[in-house]
């Protein structure tokens, strides 16, 4: 059985587009239907994922304040969000997880949920929901994890959670 198999699509979302100058990136499509889950592949002490690259500082593409402790965090501090069954209602938040990746390891801070459940809308920056397999981290843990700056952005990782 493959692990993605066992957390199914909880519906879609129905894209709008944003107003002029809302939105930088990977934006929503007017009309376009997003898949949203309320739920992410089971925890182990190897579970994979897609790393993807975020700010969560002011002014950062992260949105506001980040959900765990309604604080900034600078791009220099290794902190991350994860997809909305991975945050399991903030019982991660400000706990610590290890993120395997490019043949490195580092510790990095939960601090925020990346949205599996809605998107397209001003508070989550007129971006889609975030697929149910993501961590997404500051520029401090691809720093940390070597790996060059120009292929920041996706890569396939294994996180688990630390004591």
């Amino acid at each position: 059985m493959v692990e993605a198999d066992t957390c199914k699509p909880s519906g879609k979302l129905r894209g709008k587009k944003p107003p002029p100058g809302q939105c930088d990136d990977n934006c929503c499509e007017d009309g376009k239907f997003y898949t949203t889950y309320k739920c992410s592949p089971p925890v182990s002490s190897h579970t994979k994922a897609k790393l993807t690259i975020n700010s969560f500082a002011a002014g950062g593409d992260g949105g506001g304040p980040s959900e765990c402790d309604n604080h900034y965090h600078s791009d220099d501090e290794p902190v991350v969000a994860l997809s909305t069954g991975w945050f399991n209602n903030k019982k991660r938040c400000l706990k610590h997880i290890k993120i395997h990746g490019n043949g490195k390891s580092v510790k990095a801070k939960v601090v925020d949920e990346c949205d599996s459940t809605r998107g397209c809308d001003s508070e989550h920056g007129y971006q889609p929901p975030c697929p149910n397999n993501i961590v997404d981290a500051s520029k401090a843990v691809w720093k940390a994890l070597g790996v060059p700056e120009n292929d920041w952005g996706l890569m396939d990782i294994y996180w688990s959670d630390t004591n």
